[in-house]
């Protein structure tokens, strides 16, 4: 039965007054009231992010990804730009800033810095040392929290089609690519610093792609190691400079994508992630096929020099798979509550 015509009505009624449009801020985002325990949460998983940092080929946005606060940290980066001068002044003094710190969810960032602070000064020498001396084992365990991971957002993506195959495979060429590519060796000048300074910013927001090691690509990672170490702040802040530039431009972007595009730039970033799979295997040999600080040459487990040692290899693998799956499990877990 359909719906009944109104009729017409007898006597004019009084027009219906026009509600005045309010205005709507623009990038806004929602406010959120973390308690101290998922304040803690976050400083845990900031800690995970810098832990996978330090790694050369290991990028922290993959753990952020896979912790469920991926979107979050896009979203709040992305909220950084001219228009929380705008917010302050409609605001004004300590209300301003409280504003603007509300706009871009600066205590989730605040936490999440010191997480990964706190990882680069109490993990770096564990880790690198490591890497220096047992680097079968710390690569495998790495290697085995990327399958897992890959496999995990797998899961995530509800609908493939198409074009989701297509994105997936896109970034895992490009991945592959830029893990392959040899390294540059040059003296960098200041636009060239700005440069890299940006790239490398980005690839470390994304997953599967470390930052560390697009400088090193770029033949400026000594370079900046060496203008940290002699305080060239020329150098310095230039390099500030081109990561603020890339983070704004970039983080913007991919807000939108995560926005508009959810699974579809899911399938592109898990595509990224499995792609640097080539770059955490861990059986590496030098030119020579032999083992020093410049095995960055994959090869097959029986061709390792030392042996593949298959129940350490594959047991490290195991706890990194289990690991990773136990924090995706705590992220879902998190964002459900």
């Amino acid at each position: 039965m359909t719906a009944s015509q109104s009729s017409r009505p007898t006597q004019p009624s009084a027009p219906t007054p026009t509600p005045t449009p309010t205005p709507l801020k623009q990038d806004t985002v929602p406010v959120r009231t973390d308690s101290p325990k998922q304040l803690v949460g976050i400083y845990v998983r900031g800690m995970a992010m810098g832990a996978a940092d330090i790694v050369p080929g290991v990028s922290g946005g993959t753990i952020a990804l896979i912790a469920g606060i991926y979107e979050r940290l896009i979203n709040a980066l992305g909220s950084i730009g001219p228009n929380l001068w705008t917010i302050f002044r409609q605001e004004g003094g300590i209300k301003g800033f409280a504003a603007i710190w509300r706009q871009v969810d600066a205590t989730f960032l605040l936490c999440l810095l010191l997480g990964i602070a706190t990882s680069f000064a109490t993990l770096a020498g564990i880790i690198k040392h490591l890497l220096d001396n047992q680097p079968l084992f710390i690569w495998s365990f790495f290697f085995g929290l990327v399958v897992a991971t890959v496999f995990i957002l797998l899961s995530e993506i509800k609908r493939w089609n198409i074009g989701r195959v297509a994105l997936f495979a896109t970034g895992l060429i490009a991945a592959i690519v830029i893990s392959s590519m040899p390294l540059l060796t040059t003296t960098p000048s200041l636009p060239y610093l700005f440069f890299a300074g940006a790239i490398a910013i980005c690839a470390m927001i994304l997953p599967g792609i470390s930052g560390s090691f697009i400088l090193l690509l770029l033949g400026a990672y000594d370079a900046v190691l060496e203008a940290v170490d002699t305080m060239n702040l020329s150098a310095i802040f230039t390099v500030i400079a081109g990561m603020a530039t890339g983070l704004l431009l970039f983080t913007r972007a991919l807000k939108w994508l995560l926005s508009h595009y959810y699974q579809a730039t899911l399938a592109l970033l898990t595509g990224f992630i499995a792609g640097s799979l080539i770059k955490v295997w861990p059986w590496k040999v030098d030119a020579l096929g032999s083992l020093n600080t410049e095995a960055v040459h994959n090869v097959m487990p029986w061709q390792y020099p030392t042996g593949a040692q298959w129940s350490t290899t594959v047991g490290l693998m195991l706890l990194g798979a289990i690991l990773v799956s136990l924090l995706s499990w705590w992220g879902n877990r998190t964002n459900r509550g």
